[in-house]
């Protein structure tokens, strides 16, 4: 008999990884050798949005930096409990925009559903850290409102599943839902955003990748990478996957503080994307949601590091720098005017 320990190791399913992720701001420190750096953990912070974070995640954290780009998007500070003018619980008006249970329409021909609250890490500049996923999730009630906010508009020909994060669902049922899609005629482009795929590599799996090759429409899977150090041989192979059921893989980013502002950073990820197959889509300007202050970028210094990037790149490693504002109609596009005034939202 072969030892067990001499037998090929199975792949672990996503949903054992998920349940061994870090959860103990001090757990996470004590593995990557700053234990001195629970001093300025804020428990408050913690309590108010909890720490989660994967190990394959941790791993790609460099042992004994204080100023990991990794570590920083996910430790809770004392600085995200000071209060910030301008930064609010509901930054891009996604209260005002409510067209149903766990339904988005602030866009022409487009409708976003918060699929879930669940994501397998919790960035501690998230710009729904305080949505009220209880009271709002589309997947509830087996996506039945969901279903007939869409079906009652015919404009809408785009589906974009969001959350938390649309991956944490079951790919059973997410293939609920687009079973009932497939039934309006109107519907024809499908867009999820995702960050499953970088910090937890292993939910592409094949039953995932299945049902992404069985939908009748394009689509457009958006990941979300802040850093070059984000991507390992395991990402790689799970954006490989994606591809290859014949999906548009898109990467957006968010310009970060002590992440990724610099043009060095900048550039390495957007290298860094392309070779994965990832073309970069999105460098969003922060989203001034409360506890995400620490965070920010002024535009003045935005502008000037993705200039740096259009000297340096080819145009279509360069993405396109945008905010979001309540009540615009698309994205705005931050670009230096004429007149000093950033530019009005792109149509």
């Amino acid at each position: 008999m072969i030892p067990a320990a001499l037998l090929p190791m199975q792949p672990r399913r996503w949903q054992q990884a998920w349940r061994e992720a870090v959860r103990d701001p001090r757990e996470l420190l004590a593995l990557l050798g700053l234990q001195d750096l629970a001093l300025g953990v804020s428990s408050e912070a913690a309590a108010q949005f909890p720490l989660r974070v994967p190990r394959g995640f941790v791993a790609r954290m460099r042992h004994g930096d204080p100023h990991d780009p990794l570590l920083r998007q996910v430790l809770p500070l004392d600085a995200e409990m000071r209060p910030v003018p301008g930064f609010t619980l509901d930054a891009v008006g996604d209260g005002a925009a409510k067209a149903g249970p766990g339904v988005i329409h602030k866009y022409a021909g487009r409708a976003l559903l918060v699929a879930t609250g669940s994501c397998a890490v919790h960035c501690r500049y998230c710009f729904r850290r305080h949505f009220p996923y209880a009271e709002e999730t589309a997947a509830a009630g087996a996506w039945r409102e969901a279903i007939a906010a869409i079906a009652a508009d015919p404009s809408i020909e785009e589906v974009l599943l969001s959350g938390g994060d649309p991956l944490s669902l079951a790919t059973a049922k997410l293939a609920e839902l687009t079973d009932a899609l497939r039934e309006l005629p109107h519907v024809r482009r499908l867009r999820l955003h995702t960050r499953l795929p970088i910090v937890l590599p292993e939910r592409v799996d094949a039953e995932l990748t299945g049902w992404l090759a069985s939908l009748p429409w394009p689509v457009a899977i958006v990941v979300h990478a802040n850093h070059a150090n984000e991507f390992d041989t395991s990402v790689d192979t799970a954006m490989r996957d994606l591809r290859a059921t014949g999906a548009t893989v898109l990467n957006q980013a968010v310009l970060l503080r002590g992440v990724n502002d610099d043009v060095d950073a900048l550039a390495a990820l957007a290298e860094r994307s392309f070779d994965a197959g990832v073309l970069p889509y999105y460098l969003h300007q922060l989203d001034r949601v409360a506890g995400a202050a620490h965070f920010e970028v002024d535009d003045e210094t935005a502008l000037a590091l993705h200039a740096a990037l259009v000297a340096r790149h080819s145009g279509y490693l360069v993405p396109r720098l945008v905010r979001e504002v309540a009540g615009d109609a698309s994205k705005r596009a931050i670009s230096a005017a004429a007149d000093g005034r950033i530019a009005p939202p792109m149509a």
